[in-house]
């Protein structure tokens, strides 16, 4: 059975992982962005986009390469899926990436709302999960196989996933910014009382990578 993991999830040095005020035009809040800032230069970023260019050889386009290969499905949290509240209405919105978006393999949404699967372009299909966490990751799982299973956000879900203590390793591309608001990923949680400890640091071009990993994992 694979692990579950948090791969290239990124917040600012005050621990927010999304500015406040989220929109259709601004899905990552007011300066969100500039914690993300470290992935965009990256060749696996700019290759995952479709674009040329980008740095190869660089620690962060390691981690950014990292964060993306060995999975075998996805769990992403509703907004992370689109700005839309409440009941899905005409489910003519299928997501923020077009046609073909880049997880190429089942990922599940968590939602408190019901809707039929979407199968997208290049081996993407949205499932739409109504039962929470635990139902996410036993869906996941069996889509998975022997692969690990990325949680892709957004902050809240990282916090739930975190709080249950099921996540087995969250490597954080820590941004070299200070949000001031916006959404807190550690506050209220103990996460050495919930198991988890410190596994790697490493300084890259434009973030800081920690891995926190959960202890007793082989």
């Amino acid at each position: 059975m694979g692990k579950l993991r948090a791969a290239g999830f990124s917040i600012s040095l005050d621990g927010y992982g999304a500015g406040p005020d989220q929109s259709l035009d601004n899905p990552l809040g007011r300066r969100g962005s500039e914690v993300h800032q470290w992935v965009f230069g990256t060749r696996s970023f700019q290759t995952m986009i479709g674009q040329d260019g980008g740095d190869a050889d660089s620690i962060d386009d390691g981690y950014a390469r990292r964060a993306m290969e060995g999975f075998g499905a996805f769990i992403l949290g509703r907004n992370m899926f689109g700005p839309a509240r409440g009941p899905w209405g005409d489910d003519a919105w299928k997501g923020w990436w077009g046609d073909n978006p880049p997880y190429h393999a089942p990922t599940f949404i968590l939602t408190h709302h019901p809707r039929d699967p979407i199968v997208m372009e290049g081996g993407t299909i949205f499932h739409f999960v109504t039962q929470g966490i635990e139902a996410a990751l036993e869906q996941a799982r069996a889509a998975a196989g022997d692969l690990d299973i990325k949680i892709a956000g957004g902050v809240s879900v990282v916090r739930q996933y975190l709080a249950a203590g099921l996540i087995d390793d969250l490597h954080l591309a820590v941004a070299p910014v200070l949000l001031g608001r916006g959404e807190a990923l550690f506050a209220g949680l103990d996460l050495p009382t919930l198991g988890y400890a410190l596994s790697s640091d490493e300084v890259g071009e434009a973030a800081r990578h920690v891995t926190i990993s959960r202890e007793g994992r082989p």
